[in-house]
């Protein structure tokens, strides 16, 4: 994998894919199933793996940590920057960060809650977890307010930020107050857009942001990188064709779980065996699988 610092062109070159983590019938993590994964993704451009909530990080074993990091450095080619996730908790981060210490991983992204935490309490975790690991971190903000701008530009002074995730979802992507207020306390160009291709557009035309993390990428990394592209040229029509094109099987994300779905529509497209997801998730109904398996036959027809 790519082990350089972190660049801001990083952000720019490649969609940051957000895969799935395929698993044996027993849980445990498959080394040849997410090498799949990852050289389907690298095969059509991608250059960027982000691994946390499509990953269902959120409910990893601590005992397994160091083998999935070793699975993914050694599965990635020389050119592809990996980010795993730590956390949610505290002291199950703090406990990562030693082992990630025994790895030459660019980055991390602290996965965020919002249960049993306050604003000042999120920063001085972030700063204490940056400082532990010796590098700065990738910055989630999911939820809305999660993070007040004033501590988001401490932390930024601190230099214990490596770039932002922006995911908090609105009816209206244009309409997004808590966005403009994050981009006056820190630089446009390291912030992405982190709900796939639907607000991609908005927020890279409009607030400027320099590019966006996708899940559907995993079964489409061509059309999610030419949709990148499109946008950074100006040709705006392009991208929103191809922002159409991904709506069947986002649609059912939206609709059922983002998450779960996304997880079975890897192995229904062939990509890989994804297995079982882990608990505290369930798998798809077999009504829903027959529709992911349909959305994703439209796709393939209209490309």
């Amino acid at each position: 994998m790519n082990t350089a610092p972190f660049s801001a062109d990083q952000l720019r070159e490649s969609v940051v894919a957000v895969p799935p983590l395929a698993r044996n019938a027993s849980l445990a993590i498959c080394e040849q199933e997410n090498s799949k994964i990852i050289r389907f993704l690298e095969a059509g451009g991608i250059r960027s793996l982000l691994y946390g909530g499509n990953a269902v990080l959120y409910h990893s074993r601590l005992s397994e940590y160091a083998s999935l990091l070793q699975t993914l450095a050694e599965a990635a080619s020389k050119e592809t920057v990996v980010v795993p996730s730590i956390g949610p908790a505290f002291g199950l981060a703090m406990d990562q960060v030693n082992i990630l210490r025994d790895h030459d991983f660019p980055t991390a992204m602290f996965l965020p809650a919002r249960d049993v935490v306050d604003q000042t309490g999120i920063a001085i975790g972030v700063r204490q977890l940056a400082e532990a690991l010796g590098k700065p971190l990738v910055l989630y903000l999911k939820f809305d307010r999660w993070l007040n701008p004033d501590l988001i530009k401490s932390l930024e002074a601190d230099g214990v930020i490596s770039w932002l995730k922006y995911a908090v979802v609105r009816d209206d992507p244009a309409q997004d107050d808590y966005l403009r207020q994050v981009l006056d306390v820190f630089p446009a160009e390291r912030i992405v857009s982190g709900i796939g291709e639907q607000p991609a557009i908005v927020h890279l035309r409009d607030f400027g942001v320099c590019g966006f993390t996708s899940g559907c990428v995993c079964v489409a990394p061509e059309q999610s990188m030419q949709m990148m592209h499109a946008i950074h040229a100006g040709n705006f029509e392009l991208a929103e064709s191809l922002r159409q094109w991904f709506c069947p099987l986002e649609d059912l994300r939206n609709e059922i779980h983002p998450i779960k779905v996304l997880h079975r529509a890897v192995e229904i497209s062939g990509i890989a065996r994804t297995g079982p997801i882990t608990p505290l998730l369930s798998d798809v109904l077999p009504q829903d699988a027959s529709r992911i398996e349909a959305a994703l036959e439209k796709m393939r027809s209209t490309i």
